[in-house]
């Protein structure tokens, strides 16, 4: 009996507990907070879409099923059959560095800082450039620790995955809004000329 009373005390703490966690998470959600890597909905200016990226290319993997994702626009093989190309000017995979970014009082490795980035740039299918040379340069910090290099090699990983997430949804972001340069809202339509009012025929 004794037992069972110590419990219950314990047990209304790790409620009120779960309940302030359900409350935080019902506060964040009900403010359009969205977790790195979920992806809002873009409408793309482009029914058909060509990535300048090769097809193996992790990058352009994500970047097109991001596209496809959102409906509306097919991605080609080919830029001859694009109404809009994402020209890569700079290959994130052959640019990202991993960068010495702090010692320890050995002059040991302490903390490494990777970096991943894109230059590119939206052209239609005539050529013409609708979005200027883009930069996106993202960076992550990761401690390093020589005893546990397979769980940091791992980490290392993850954290580059994660930098690509958000370099896709920045790329969607900035396409989508494409769709604004150089267009015009077209002038209002003229009132129509008034029609005569037709006299009344009367009912026999």
């Amino acid at each position: 009996m004794a037992t069972n009373m110590g419990t219950k005390p314990e047990i209304f703490r790790r409620g009120r507990v779960y309940a302030a966690v359900l409350a935080v998470a019902l506060t964040v959600s009900a403010c359009g907070f969205h977790l790195r890597g979920d992806g809002g909905h873009y409408t793309l200016p482009f029914p058909t879409m060509y990535i300048g990226l090769p097809e193996s290319s992790p990058l352009a993997i994500d970047l097109k099923r991001n596209i496809r994702s959102n409906g509306g626009t097919t991605v080609v093989n080919n830029p001859r059959d694009a109404d809009g190309i994402v020209e890569v000017l700079t290959n994130p995979e052959k640019t990202k560095t991993k960068t010495i970014l702090s010692l320890n009082r050995n002059g040991r490795v302490r903390q490494y800082l990777l970096t991943y980035n894109i230059v590119f740039r939206v052209l239609d299918k005539q050529g013409t450039e609708l979005l200027a040379p883009t930069q996106l340069i993202l960076t992550r910090p990761i401690d390093f620790n020589e005893t546990q290099l397979l769980a940091k090699e791992q980490e290392e990983l993850l954290l580059y995955k994660d930098m690509q997430t958000d370099l896709v949804q920045q790329m969607m972001r900035r396409i989508a809004a494409v769709k604004t340069a150089g267009v015009s809202l077209p002038p209002p339509a003229a009132n129509p000329p008034a029609v005569p009012a037709v006299p009344a025929v009367p009912i026999l």
